[in-house]
């Protein structure tokens, strides 16, 4: 053709990609060769949003989006259609890629055979020239200096990788090995091989290049033209298997690789990862080889791969002599025997080769042959599927129904990555084998659901490699080290949990931090060395929003302050007085002030707000100090203040106490009973449940009359025993006073000693008619059985009689004395 041929040769970060496309949308229609699926995607996108989606098309082996009339189209070189030609704009990108072992005859033919109509481009290294000019008449050389520098800085553990770094390895054992590592220590990696589907690769990328990990490990498929904002390239190992041997990679394959990093006039550094393997064998660089990467000086290619790109197919024996053919330019070299040619071979020996004679037969055999091995899995294995394949293929084309079914086995996201591999690897197969045009009924709709198998899978595998090797938490940690204290990005959930941006690292249970258990022993050292940072900005802000809130969910336990969960702090008094004294547990003391002095306030505060229950048991204190009461109230006071408003009147001193004082301690509001002496207003729920929650009484509250009591437990704060069970000493009193009242009406006027009583009461009260006996007993109440009704006697049976025998001795005699007032009164004048 007339058109000019353009050879832009240099290292890479030279804008070489870049002038392609300009130079393709200038013209009125074009085509570009990709040596993989995700840059011409990466490519499509961008003319795309230059040109439309009606004018652009996108042709690879498993995908194909061809808008009709489509005038610029991005492909694979494998995939670019011949049509490519009537282009007026043609390029082929990293053409260096000819002396490729596997796939270097494709890019060879490309090379000598794909044109322009009005410029060609051929992009590469500089390392192609000599060939170009011997291949390609009429060739103008255009070299580009890279626009950045590129800088040896020797061996980095990986501790000392710094951020946004590539760590290239040559074994998918390496890669998870280091990506392992770093998710440890550093919070992650993206991972990059090519093993993955283009959609994982796409989306690992994209996990670095926003940022959300740091560091990215990699195959040597990292050179291949991925854009990447990498700062520091560092080469885990400096040799790889090439399909033939183990070998040290070239210097130019080493600058293509270290080549990612610095991107456009950022500079970039490479060097070796050192000590990640355990082994002792870290990986160095020769004098010679820093100097060829840095200087972007090697030595040129000798020779090209080639193949004869138009075989005849008048037999399988003339196809595949031609393919073996010795080319005869001197500058190219017959390719090794690729895994198309090989199969090909394979089966002409097989049963099924006798019936494929015909030159169609024979194309259409070839195309078969030629399916890429997707799945890796040798010779044998892609062989025997090949075979399969043609056999359906013989008669016409695929069934949809067959062809769906296949799809369906491999729709199944669940797996470890292995798995997931494995299935990308078969979908991939179906959807080269959908796209074909002859191959599959309904060919469209077979590929569509090929391609979103392939999504699916995808996405299954990109999650299962970050649920691997990627720990958001840490990631984010290790990016705020260094920062100020205020601008971490650490803050408290509402339920608590302390997180860095959405990710958990802990939570506060009241003021005392807890690192997430889940995180192992090296990770919890950095989560709580982060905290840590941060802890005095939450704690205050934590500490002014419970004051602010006057406490809220704070709770009095025998007087401990608890608050979600935990001990704020300890209330204790004074024997003697209602003083409070609050001791904050260590975590409160950690609070920054002035915030801690603010919840101090709001806390004592609310301590004032319980105590206002305790106002009866204030006024007995105060009576207790005053010199006015005399030495025998006030040590009967003394007496109630230690019972918290109860005491027998045994241990009250009753006996001893002047009848002139009982105006004074009724008036402070003491009540005199049968066995007790007591405050009423202190046996209330409320304030016997601030005794118990302020620590003031360490027997246990009932609000109301257990059925049993537990012999095992002390007795309930402000009750007795009444035989099994135990009764508040004001409802007792209740039931005492009723059988003193019932005893005086009786015997008003009459000598006798014993009377009826109806248990009615006790009973509404709830106790038993035998504990209510036993309640009786304690008072001196005493009943006589009555006898039951002789036989064949009518009427109502005979009542049980009680008489009252108050035990020997002033104390007893006092003690049974009913206190004072109504019926009672006429009682206390016949015992004076």
């Amino acid at each position: 053709m007339d058109g000019a041929i353009k050879a832009v040769l240099g290292p890479t970060n030279t804008g070489k990609t870049h002038l392609a496309i300009e130079r393709m949308v200038a013209h009125s229609s074009g085509a570009m060769g990709f040596p993989l699926r995700l840059l011409a995607r990466e490519v499509y996108d961008r003319v795309r949003a230059i040109k439309g989606d009606k004018d652009v098309a996108l042709i690879t082996g498993e995908e194909r989006i061809e808008p009709p009339g489509a005038r610029y189209l991005c492909c694979t070189v494998e995939a670019m259609p011949r049509s490519a030609n009537e282009r007026a704009f043609l390029a082929l990108d990293e053409a260096q890629l000819s002396a490729d072992r596997e796939r270097g005859h494709v890019f060879t033919d490309r090379l000598l055979h794909a044109r322009g109509r009005e410029e060609t481009m051929l992009l590469g290294a500089a390392t192609l020239e000599p060939l170009v000019k011997a291949l390609v008449p009429n060739v103008e050389i255009v070299t580009r200096p890279r626009f950045s520098i590129l800088k040896h800085v020797g061996p980095r553990k990986l501790s000392r990788l710094p951020p946004r770094s590539a760590v290239v390895a040559f074994s998918a054992e390496a890669v998870y090995a280091v990506a392992e590592m770093l998710r440890r220590f550093r919070g992650g990696a993206a991972v990059v091989m090519g093993a993955l589907s283009p959609e994982t690769r796409n989306r690992q990328v994209a996990l670095f290049q926003s940022g959300e990990v740091d560091y990215i490990v990699a195959t040597d498929a990292i050179g291949m033209g991925l854009n990447l904002d990498v700062n520091h390239v560092a080469f885990a190992g400096l040799t790889k298997f090439d399909g033939v041997r183990q070998r040290r990679l070239e210097p130019a394959e080493m600058a293509q690789i270290a080549g990612r990093a610095g991107r456009h006039q950022r500079d970039g550094t490479f060097g070796t990862l050192s000590g990640w393997n355990g082994r002792g064998e870290d990986p160095e660089f020769a004098e010679e080889e820093v100097y060829a990467i840095e200087e972007h000086r090697f030595a040129p290619l000798t020779h090209l791969y080639w193949r004869e790109a138009e075989p005849r197919f008048d037999s399988l024996a003339v196809l595949i002599n031609d393919l073996e053919a010795a080319p005869r330019d001197p500058v190219l070299r017959a390719a090794p025997e690729a895994i198309d040619l090989a199969t090909l071979k394979r089966l002409a020996e097989e049963p099924l080769a006798e019936a494929i004679r015909t030159p169609g037969d024979v194309r259409r055999f070839w195309e078969v042959c030629s399916l890429p091995d997707f799945r890796q899995r040798g010779l044998d294995v892609h062989a025997r599927f090949v075979a399969r394949l043609w056999e359906d293929l013989r008669e016409g084309h695929i069934g949809a129904d067959f062809a769906a079914a296949r799809i369906a086995e491999l729709d199944n996201p669940a797996g470890d990555i292995d798995t997931l591999q494995g299935r990308i690897a078969a979908i991939r197969s179906w959807a080269y084998i959908c796209q074909r045009p002859d191959w599959v009924l309904a060919r469209d709709e077979m590929a569509a659901r090929a391609r979103g198998v392939e999504a699916r899978l995808s996405d299954a595998l990109h999650a299962r490699l970050k649920e691997r090797f990627v720990n958001r938490r840490t990631s984010l940690l290790m990016k705020s080290l260094g920062r100020e204290a205020d601008l971490l990005p650490i803050a408290v959930a509402p339920d608590g949990s302390v997180q860095v941006e959405d990710e958990g690292i802990g939570e506060l249970r009241g003021f005392r931090f807890v690192v997430d258990r889940a995180a192992g022993h090296a990770e919890g050292k950095m989560l709580l060395a982060a905290a840590e940072k941060a802890l005095p900005r939450l704690l205050g802000a934590r500490a002014e929003a419970l004051a602010a809130a006057r406490l809220e969910g704070v709770r009095l336990e025998r007087g401990a302050l608890l608050w979600d969960g935990e001990e704020l702090g300890r209330v204790s008094f004074a024997p003697g007085t209602l003083n409070p004294r609050v001791t904050l547990a260590r975590a409160v003391l950690q609070v920054p002030q002035p915030a801690r002095g603010t919840l101090e306030a709001a806390i004592d505060r609310w301590i004032a707000g319980r105590l206002q229950a305790l106002a009866p048991l204030a006024t007995l204190i105060a009576a207790s100090r005053d010199p006015a009461a005399g030495s025998e109230a006030r040590a009967l006071l003394l007496a109630l203040i230690a019972g918290n408003g109860v005491a027998t009147r045994e241990a009250a001193g009753i006996v001893r106490l002047p009848q002139a004082t009982r105006p004074f301690l009724r008036q402070i509001g003491v009540n005199f009973g049968a066995l007790d002496v007591f405050a009423p207003a202190l046996l209330k729920p409320a304030p016997r449940q601030a005794l118990v929650d302020l620590g003031l009484d360490r027997r246990p509250f009932e609000p109301a009359m257990p059925p049993v009591i537990d012999a095992r437990r002390p007795l309930p704060a402000g009750y007795r025993l009444a035989g099994s069970q135990a009764i508040r000493v004001d409802l007792a009193e209740k039931i005492l006073r009723a059988a003193h009242e019932r005893r005086v009406g009786a015997q008003q006027g009459k000598r006798r000693r014993r009377f009826p009583l109806d248990l009615a009461l006790s009973t509404s009260i709830g106790l038993t008619p035998g504990n209510a006996l036993r309640l009786l007993n304690q008072a001196g109440f005493r009943a006589q059985r009555a006898r039951p009704l002789v036989g064949g006697a009518f009427g109502p049976p005979r009542p049980d009689m009680w008489d009252w025998r108050p035990q020997n001795g002033s104390p007893a005699r006092v003690a049974a004395r009913p206190p004072e007032g109504g019926a009672f009164a006429a009682l206390a004048d016949m015992v004076r």
